[in-house]
């Protein structure tokens, strides 16, 4: 048996309640939906900034409405503590999709970005930290891989950001 069919066994097993943060973007809806299909309780939050709420509803439609219902989410911020405390109360995995991820928007407005990617990630990982949280998952970019022809890049790759 594979090491992935051995997860979704184990998983399927024995529920968890998750949070993913950044829930309304691309790979955070993803990672949503794949949970809910898993039999997972999940928390999403996003401050849609950049995630798009029709994206979440598009998933309700393809799990069905008894896996829906597995399904909170909350508009949050993860730069406000009291909010990430809130919500890693009772978890025991945390995702970590929430960024601001634009290059050009990281210049423009380097406060703004550093707010969200840095002290958002303290702060989630601290209330995490608090709340006894099991596992955190911080995610990153392929990008930090640079332009290498090697795809999919592997993390023992060495680091060649490109911006």
């Amino acid at each position: 048996m594979s090491a992935y069919q051995n997860l979704k066994n184990e998983l399927q097993a024995s529920p968890a309640r998750w949070l993913v943060t950044g829930a309304a973007g691309f790979i955070g809806a993803s990672l949503v939906e794949t949970l809910l299909r898993l039999g997972q309780d999940v928390v999403g939050i996003d401050n849609l900034s950049v995630g798009d709420r029709a994206r979440l509803e598009s998933i309700e439609g393809r799990v069905g409405a008894q896996s829906w219902s597995r399904f909170s989410f909350r508009k949050a911020d993860i730069r406000n503590v009291d909010e990430c405390e809130a919500h890693c109360e009772g978890v025991r995995y945390v995702l970590h999709q929430a960024a601001l991820t634009s290059v050009q928007g990281s210049i423009e407005e380097p406060l703004l970005t550093h707010e969200n990617n840095v002290d958002g990630f303290l702060k989630l990982a601290l209330a995490a930290r608090k709340a006894r949280v099991e596992s955190f998952v911080y995610a990153s970019s392929a990008s930090v891989y640079g332009r290498g022809n090697d795809r999919p890049a592997s993390e023992s790759e060495p680091l060649a950001p490109i911006s």
